[in-house]
């Protein structure tokens, strides 16, 4: 450990070097003599591992495991050896933020990337806004730390525990009987793309509509291979958020070039955190041929397509890949995500106008079956809801179940609101945040809301509407948040093909009749785990929905209401 410790000195005006704000720190105090010293040193867990396992000494069992962070506490005096005669000499754990926001400035004069660029060395060195730190430092040390780093009376000091950066538990070696570790789930085959010697066919034959990580990412990478070879294929369009490090996505457009094809890669440089990534990957495909455009000034691209067109009897024909994950094969196996493979030539318009609209930024789109931010999404999605509204009012059943990641939109949950107090039963499944409070009399009494954290991040975007017996059900790219619906370009597309309809509806029921993993989002914020009732077995839905997609088996619960008819109610007696 000790030759890959560089410590820095603290103080006599010595000019603190830039240190990164991803990294955890010790902050030492050395008292030598009457004096007291201080400095900071990384702890490198890019180059070593966090937990080290301790050989094994003779009479004891198990396996015994030490920190990083005391590794290198018990080589401080080492680390100093020579430099300060050295009383005493402690170490405190401590990690800091920057502030992460990109300033582009309004000229003309530089380009996209270069703005980008600039920014991104800007955040390297961007003042630090928040530390947290052991709570057992002494005060000297924090008072040091606090005028190197800058922060002021108003910035963020938290005091915490001994250790930090938990994320580093992640990569903890499993040590214990097999029992405790997850079984692995396999990603399911599909034979009828497995059987089909060309993915266009079984396209065509058929729309394909997979969810991963129990099926396969491959499928998607296969067809773009396939593409890139196929020489009735002209032209691929796609939009680029996040790839992999060594994406195979990647290696198929680039392939697709030097076989003739022409490629339109639509890049976000703006995604978070990924901007540098992306500025590496925008220079390479430019340099193999593949036109890079960076999308509309203002407007995120966050939608997850791809567009492949193919001259079928003389005509040009569309497949189209609509998703509400990135073009990743690493995320692919950890967050759960849909994807629709479709020959639907209207459906492959409306995502030709959606590249037209983010290239030619002067055309106005006009989108039949697309509901497409910043243009029609929002008002697209508050016409389906009033539909509800109305059905309601009217006496007949109505429903939505709405699943994503954030439900923030003021507008969209005061609709909610109103959709409740229509009558309107409402299920919502929501991951993280969630600005609606459920269950609240007179209010919200007809909205029910879970949120599921399993071994997978749930990530999909699904809103289904029950229009009188014949639902409505649209997937893709956007949350139900502000930002989503006025300042990014989002797509969602609706699903017709009623085999998909009804593999989505399976799916959405065994989330919310998850009885092991879901917690209950309720007025008093309480979100309490949801608890299997007297003689109702476990559902456990990210393992339920493997069993059913693998072998078409469903849990036993009650019927969805999406499925039930769509009968009128009887009006009351208004006396």
């Amino acid at each position: 450990v000790l030759p890959e410790l560089e410590p820095i000195m603290l103080g006599d005006s010595r000019k603190l070097p830039v240190l990164n704000d991803e990294s955890l720190y010790l902050g030492i105090d050395i008292k030598s003599g009457d004096q007291y010293h201080y400095a900071v040193v990384e702890v490198p867990t890019d180059r070593l591992d966090r937990f080290v396992q301790i050989p094994k000494r003779k009479g004891r069992g198990g396996k015994v495991f030490i920190v990083l962070d005391n590794i290198m506490r018990a080589c401080l005096p080492q680390m100093f050896r020579g430099v300060l005669p050295i009383t005493s000499v402690k170490a405190y754990c401590f990690k800091f933020s920057r502030d992460a926001e990109l300033e582009l400035d309004a000229g003309i004069t530089q380009s996209l990337i270069d703005k980008m660029e600039r920014s991104l060395k800007q955040r390297r060195k961007a003042e630090a806004v928040r530390m947290v730190y052991d709570a057992k430092m002494p005060e000297r040390l924090l008072e040091t730390l606090r005028a190197e780093f800058g922060f002021g009376k108003y910035d963020s000091l938290i005091p915490g525990g001994r250790y930090h950066n938990s994320k580093d538990f992640m990569g903890f070696p499993n040590v214990g009987p097999k029992y405790l570790e997850f079984k692995p789930l396999p990603p399911i085959r599909i034979p009828r793309l497995d059987e089909q010697p060309n993915i266009f066919d079984a396209i065509k034959e058929k729309d394909v509509f997979l969810y991963y990580p129990y099926h396969s990412f491959d499928y998607v990478v296969d067809l773009l291979k396939t593409a890139a070879l196929d020489p009735s294929v002209t032209k691929i369009q796609i939009c680029l958020y996040r790839v992999a490090r060594h994406s195979r996505i990647i290696d198929a457009l680039v392939n697709a070039v030097h076989n003739g094809k022409k490629v339109l890669a639509v890049v976000e440089l703006a995604a978070r955190f990924d901007e540098e990534a992306n500025i590496n990957w925008a220079q390479s495909l430019t340099e193999n041929g593949i036109e890079v455009i960076f999308g509309i000034t203002g407007l995120k691209v966050h939608s997850k397509l791809l567009l492949i067109e193919r001259r079928e009897e003389g005509q040009t024909r569309y497949y189209s890949h609509i998703g509400t994950g990135n073009f990743n094969e690493k995320t692919a196996r950890l967050y759960t995500d849909f994807t629709l493979l479709t020959h639907d030539q209207n459906m492959g318009k409306d995502v030709d106008a959606v590249f037209d609209f983010l290239r030619y930024t002067y055309k106005q789109p006009d989108f039949r079956l697309l509901l497409v931010s910043p243009i029609n999404a929002r008002r697209g999605l508050m016409e389906l809801i009033d539909k509800e509204i109305d059905n309601a009012k009217a006496g007949y059943r109505a429903a939505m179940t709405l699943k994503c990641n954030n439900l923030v939109d003021r507008e969209l949950v005061t609709k909610l609101y109103e959709a409740s107090q229509a009558g309107v039963d409402v299920r919502l499944i929501i991951r993280g945040m969630c600005s609606l409070l459920a269950g609240v009399d007179g209010i919200s009494e007809n909205i029910r809301a879970i949120s599921i954290v399993d071994r997978y991040l749930e990530h999909p975007r699904v809103y289904v509407f029950y229009n009188r017996g014949k639902p409505n059900y649209y997937m893709g790219s956007a949350d139900l948040m502000t930002r989503n619906m006025d300042y990014r370009v989002e797509v969602l597309a609706p699903i017709f093909d009623e085999d998909a309809q009804g593999h989505l509806q399976d799916i959405l029921d065994q989330q919310w009749h998850d009885n092991t993993r879901a917690r209950i989002l309720d007025r008093e914020q309480s979100n309490t785990y949801a608890s299997p009732a007297k003689k109702v077995a476990r559902i456990r839905s990210q393992e339920s929905i493997h069993r059913y997609i693998e072998t078409g088996k469903l849990p036993r619960y009650p019927k969805s209401t999406m499925s039930k008819p769509a009968t009128r109610r009887r009006k009351r007696n208004s006396k």
